[in-house]
């Protein structure tokens, strides 16, 4: 018989979710036996947060994730990673545990709620950080879950199931079609697509500086290959947003580097700025990859395209797919519109003693020439993130980073995903002490998960994004010292875990060596670097920043 639980797992199964995230609880206890009974892996954290944190990144890699709470209590937990996954656009299931149906309609002051008889407003919390939510009833169970988890999986948000207890083993119809569409898309109008068209080419035909701009979006709606299809049926140059690191092939000559407005280089802004035809593929803007909004597209020569929309000037095309629109371009770009390749200077090597301290700049270099093609690489929104995000990565690399909710602690649970989603290929995780120490627990599910990652803590004694944008000499940026090579074995991971500090480049390199030759197991690598070192474009912006803090202060005259 197909129960409201086995048809809530067999639906997750067809997004492509393999595993669940979670935190047992009573209100969840039931449910949890059927997805032991099932296909669907469950994954215990350490806490509702990391688990959370854990379902985004196994989604950005997998295409969606699922996350299990219980009532108030778990889902108020993991509201913040669930708030940061709708940020980001990261598709996410949580399903929430939740009191029984008799329960909620005698209005009982039961435990994790407010003892007023309210069941909804958690709900409806729910409803400023997800896309579509539902508590499930016994009559229509199935046409609701199918309708939220569709939501998700078309606007790549978060969304929140919440199943009764008494509901887990109530009967409902198995399913009469497919989750998805085939092809896991809807065709695009024919009129729609040749209006498109028309105006494209206007823009298009004779650009002789034509050029791309992508983001994060690409990356989230599965447009990698009709963007890459782009890029090389003109040999474009493609710039990426910070948000979109990883999302071209950056070893390819097409590369223009990473577009940060008036922080970007001189050759990436000129490319994207002094373009006669710019494309703008998935593009979100914000102060933080813009440059403190120092953008400059070129104004009436701009195509966007956004995940369901198309604009171009004053028209717009509505409901045009972005993989669609894409396809559309290529057709007109093999016309015979060519870009002009970028010139971008070669990484040089950082020469540095062997015996000398530590520095970024060491680091940084010594990790570029540490990854390889098929990592994934997940940076913390910190030192850490500046100091990956000038790193040309090899081709197939992912990158997974929170650039726009910046919630320091995610990158650690959120590898656990990564290394979860998959793990036949290596999880690179840079993370600096201070946001080590929001969720450091979770390197005890490393071990528990038999995940084997190379993690790379930047311990500079305290919060150094902090200190870089606004100097001080008071303490409130400073954190206790732990002792980071002891971790994991605090935290279990016993044999599972090797660990080592670098003090020294010799060290660094030896440290990078070891994690080389221990693929199968986890290697925490704690790196000591100065207090007020750090990579240089984090440096270039700080001090951006503070120059027009200090004009702001002085007003005007």
């Amino acid at each position: 018989m197909t129960t409201i639980a086995t048809r809530l797992i067999a639906r997750l199964r067809e997004l492509g979710v393999e595993h669940l995230f979670g935190v047992p609880a009573d209100y969840n206890l039931d449910l949890l036996d059927q997805v032991y009974a099932s296909e669907l892996a469950f994954v215990g954290t350490c806490n509702e947060l990391g688990a959370a944190y854990a379902a985004d990144g196994y989604a950005r890699l997998r295409g969606a994730g699922a996350v299990l709470t219980t009532f108030g209590v778990g889902e108020l937990s993991a509201a913040n990673g669930i708030a940061g996954a709708y940020a980001e656009s990261v598709p996410v299931v949580e399903i929430v545990g939740a009191p029984s149906t008799r329960v909620t309609a005698a209005r009982r002051p039961m435990h994790h709620t407010m003892a007023d008889g309210d069941f909804g407003r958690f709900e409806r919390l729910h409803a400023e950080i997800t896309c579509d939510r539902v508590t499930l009833t016994a009559d229509h169970a199935a046409e609701e879950m199918d309708r939220v988890l569709r939501s998700c999986w078309e606007h790549k948000r978060p969304v929140r199931i919440a199943l009764p207890t008494d509901l887990v083993h109530a009967p409902a119809p198995p399913p009469d079609e497919p989750l998805l569409p085939e092809g896991h898309a809807y065709p695009s109008p024919a009129p729609l697509l040749a209006a498109f068209r028309a105006a494209a080419a206007g823009l298009l035909t004779g650009a002789a500086r034509p050029a791309v701009l992508a983001d994060h979006l690409v990356d989230r709606h599965d447009a990698h290959e009709a963007l890459a299809d782009l890029i090389a049926a003109g040999r474009l140059p493609a710039a990426v947003m910070n948000m979109g690191k990883g999302v071209v092939d950056e070893s390819a000559p097409t590369f223009a580097g990473m577009y940060v407005g008036a922080a970007s280089a001189p050759g990436t802004r000129a490319v994207v700025e002094q373009a006669d035809c710019l494309i703008a593929v998935g593009v979100l803007i914000s102060d933080g990859n813009s440059g403190g909004f120092s953008h400059a597209f070129p104004p009436g020569r701009t195509i966007e395209i956004q995940p369901y929309e198309a604009r171009i000037g004053d028209a717009v095309f509505p409901g045009l797919p972005m993989p669609d629109a894409l396809v559309v371009l290529t057709d007109l770009v093999k016309g015979g519109v060519r870009g002009q390749l970028p010139r971008l200077p070669a990484r040089e090597p950082v020469a540095a003693s062997p015996g000398a301290p530590l520095t970024q700049a060491v680091l940084w270099d010594r990790f570029a020439a540490f990854v390889r093609t098929g990592d994934v690489v997940v940076a913390e929104q910190g030192t850490s993130f500046f100091g990956v995000v000038d790193t040309r990565m090899p081709a197939g690399v992912d990158v997974v980073a929170q650039v726009l909710w910046s919630s320091i602690g995610y990158t650690l649970p959120a590898a656990l995903g990564t290394c979860v989603a998959a793990p036949d290929r290596r999880t690179l995780l840079a993370i600096g002490d201070g946001s080590l120490q929001l969720t450091a627990q979770e390197l005890g599910t490393f071990a528990r998960a038999g995940a084997c990652p190379v993690v790379i803590v930047v311990n500079n004694g305290g919060y150094a994004i902090e200190r870089a944008i606004h100097p001080t000499d008071a303490p409130y940026n400073d954190i206790a010292p732990w002792h980071y090579a002891d971790l994991p074995a605090v935290f279990g991971a016993g044999d599972h875990a090797v660990t080592v500090r670098a003090t020294t480049p010799a060290e660094l390199d030896a440290a990078l060596a070891l994690a080389d030759r221990n693929r199968d197991r986890m290697v925490l690598i704690e790196v000591l670097v100065g207090p007020e070192d750090y990579p240089g474009r984090l440096a270039a912006i700080a001090a951006r920043r503070r120059a027009a803090g200090q004009a702001v202060a002085a007003g005007p005259g």
